[in-house]
């Protein structure tokens, strides 16, 4: 295992520096994207190789008012639901955790949905856009693992495990539709059959309000606002951007490429998270 970093990058010292700073302040509310877990094998969705540049996600309203839809994404999620339950945390994760153990964090919050903030040592992480490991059903509401239904899965579907090259943030992996109809889907065990949907917000679908006032009232405590690895392309978050902004807290943003809260971001770094974040744990957490 290779040791950490103990200085960071040197590639824009002023802004490596001032991030530091920043940080050292604690009171940092982490929020974080796609960007943070690629270097876990989980592809981002806008970055350079990021799959809404070749394919259209699942949305809510094709999930919940097609049936065929519904379909073809646990056919497709059966398969890449591989991929996510057997990524592992990165160095970034990690160092996210060595800073909140440090206590220089006041919250994390993720529009992530594969766990690996959790399983990298964090804790109290709030999953804005819901977890891939768990289900919940349209029908009744109950809420299960999703462990459970992948063995049920796999008890219907004997011979059904298609090899893929890709699979999409949230665990949709890329299949051709001749092999569809070879998929049996399995409903609710609750209520008999319900259809399930992923314990996550889809394309088109709204963060539950309280879960959004939860975190800003998180970001109203902080004294400063992290964004890792993620663009801020959609509201869901970069409304916490604009907060920052209204209430006078400092942000800081660290992604590969421009983002959309950049004219908002008090301290820029354009550097990769797993060069950067292991060596600001190395340096405050240490």
């Amino acid at each position: 295992m290779t040791a950490a970093p103990t200085a960071l990058p040197r590639s824009d010292p002023a802004s490596l520096d001032a991030l530091a700073e920043l940080v050292a302040d604690g009171d940092v509310v982490v929020l974080s994207g796609a960007g943070l877990s690629t270097d876990s094998g989980i592809p981002d969705y806008r970055g350079a190789t990021g799959s809404l540049r070749r394919h259209t996600p699942m949305t809510y309203q094709t999930f919940t008012r097609d049936p065929r839809g519904r379909h073809r994404y646990w056919a497709r999620s059966y398969v890449g639901w591989r991929q996510i339950r057997g990524a592992r945390p990165n160095e970034g994760h990690r160092a996210v955790g060595a800073l909140q153990a440090a206590g220089l964090l006041g919250g994390v919050i993720t529009q992530n949905v594969d766990g690996l903030h959790q399983a990298g040592g964090a804790s109290d992480v709030v999953e804005l856009h819901g977890g891939l490991d768990r289900t919940v059903c349209l029908g009744c509401g109950d809420v299960a693992g999703r462990a459970a239904l992948d063995e049920r899965l796999r008890a219907a579907n004997p011979t059904f495990g298609p090899r893929v090259d890709e699979v999409n943030p949230d665990g949709d992996a890329e299949l051709p539709d001749e092999l569809l109809d070879d998929f049996v889907m399995v409903g609710c065990l609750a209520c008999g059959d319900g259809p399930l949907k992923p314990d996550v917000v889809f394309f088109g679908e709204t963060v539950p309000r309280d879960r959004v006032e939860h975190c800003f009232g998180l970001l109203e405590e902080a004294g400063s606002l992290l964004v890792l690895g993620s663009s801020l392309t959609v509201m869901s978050g970069y409304r916490f951007v604009l907060r920052a902004a209204k209430l006078g807290i400092p942000v800081a943003i660290v992604n590969v490429g421009a983002t959309r809260g950049d004219a908002k971001a008090d301290v820029r770094v354009d550097a990769p998270l797993g060069d950067v974040l292991p060596a600001l744990a190395a340096r405050l957490a240490g």
